[in-house]
């Protein structure tokens, strides 16, 4: 579904993404892993369209995204890192976004629907739509953000740092939603976080990124028992190891 060959990206003189190459198969789930600053986002807003590499080539389903980029954008979704609602509007509006304002845009009664619909879908009721984000919990609002990446149905969903803020069971309810909504849909999904119990619950495969490039990519059940010291010592959290001596 999604194939990155050669990925290279700088800013002045740091070289963020050295040579990245991945391939994220139809339906699968990719989770991204490594420590802060070692272009995870920057990828990320690669695949977006966002930034543009200096070298390189992303395809999705076959077509290269610089060429293809609105047509991509409008088949994905994405949950920001802290949800990243619009405050200004009520939960419904927010989760029917782009259904309000994009190229498949709905009568506003019929865009409501399907918010109230997909806001079911992340166990919130009918009486949280008319709610502004400010009256919700953190982790209330990290449903609404899922429910607005999953409003127009999506092939692709990007998740950026999904339990960030949260406390362990509310990350735990997350991650569940998220395993569940992604099968459920069928969708192929990119996940970058620094947490290792969402890495466990919602990964097919995880790739390792460090110092711009990729260290490790395989099954999440081959994680534990890979040899690479970088990936050991992430997953475990240990201080001593290559990362803390690049470091």
């Amino acid at each position: 579904m999604i194939e990155i060959e050669g990925l290279q990206k700088s800013f002045g003189a740091k070289q963020v993404l050295r040579g990245v190459s991945l391939r994220v198969d139809r339906g699968e789930s990719l989770v991204v892993i490594g420590g802060s600053g070692t272009g995870k986002s920057v990828l990320l807003k690669c695949i977006l369209g966002l930034v543009r590499p200096d070298a390189g080539t992303i395809t999705v389903n076959g077509a290269p995204v610089a060429a293809h980029r609105e047509a991509f954008l409008g088949r994905f979704g994405m949950l920001f890192q802290g949800a990243a609602l619009f405050d200004s509007l009520t939960v419904w509006q927010n989760v029917a976004f782009r259904l309000l304002r994009g190229p498949e845009r709905r009568p506003k009664a019929e865009a409501r629907a399907v918010a109230v619909e997909k806001l079911a879908r992340v166990g919130l009721g009918p009486e949280v739509a008319d709610l502004f984000p400010a009256e919700l919990s953190g982790g209330m609002q990290k449903r609404v953000g899922l429910a607005r990446a999953i409003a127009t149905d999506p092939t692709v969903i990007f998740f950026d740092e999904p339990t960030t803020g949260l406390d362990p069971i509310m990350a735990g309810v997350i991650n569940a939603l998220i395993n569940s909504v992604v099968r459920e849909m069928g969708a192929t999904a990119i996940t970058i976080t620094h947490d290792m119990s969402s890495v466990r619950a919602i990964a097919d495969k995880v790739a390792m990124l460090h110092a711009g490039k990729i260290r490790w990519h395989g099954p999440i059940a081959d994680m534990d028992s890979t040899s690479d010291p970088y990936v050991h010592q992430f997953i475990h959290g240990l201080a001593e190891g290559p990362i803390a001596a690049v470091r």
